[in-house]
């Protein structure tokens, strides 16, 4: 299944100490869980957050919220035929009106 998302972060919420130096660039571990059954009051699917390592995350330590995150598509080529076989074996005859 293909899941397309749109994602919107604050940059100046960004910990600059996070940043780091990689051979094409500079770059920001971001970590984000979403939920594609589920929106909150702004139809999100999710929040992006700064990246935490084993020990942060052993600790208790969250990242900061940078943004969030919002399903725009989802590929149905996955999809299972059954629920819709077990809805068609569910109408009777006596349900068609004609």
């Amino acid at each position: 299944m293909k899941i397309g998302i749109n994602v919107k972060i604050d940059v100046t919420k960004i910990d600059k100490s996070k940043l780091f130096k990689g051979a094409k660039g500079t770059y920001l571990d971001m970590t984000t869980f979403i939920d594609t059954e589920e929106v909150d009051q702004y139809e999100n699917h999710g929040s992006i957050r700064h990246s935490v390592s084993k020990e942060e995350r052993q600790s208790g330590e969250k990242g900061l919220i940078l943004g969030n995150c919002k399903v725009f598509f989802k590929s149905q080529e996955q999809q299972s035929a059954k629920p819709i076989q077990a809805a068609v074996n569910e109408i009777q005859d006596d349900d068609i009106p004609f």
